[in-house]
């Protein structure tokens, strides 16, 4: 994550090992993680639009001038949408 100034170590892992582990985590936090649903929606590219964006700011901009507060606070899903 060279935008971010940090050190990430990303790995390839089989989609239900990959929410197995993250059930196992998401007691810590307190919130879901990422259901079954989004995972298989992501593999089956439904996040890509054929569309034109519709935004004017590139995430690697983005992220070059936020990061130094991009991961200091946790935003719960749960919390956010539910409570």
């Amino acid at each position: 994550m060279e935008k971010l100034r940090k050190r990430v170590i990303l790995t390839h892992v089989n989609p239900r090992v990959a929410l197995s582990l993250t059930k196992m985590i998401e007691p810590l936090p307190g919130d879901v993680l990422i259901t079954r649903e989004e995972v298989f929606g992501l593999m089956a590219d439904l996040l890509i639009s054929q569309q034109p964006p519709t935004g004017h700011t590139r995430l690697s901009d983005w992220l070059e001038e936020h990061s130094a507060s991009v991961g200091k606070k946790y935003a719960s899903e749960l919390a956010r949408h539910y409570r």
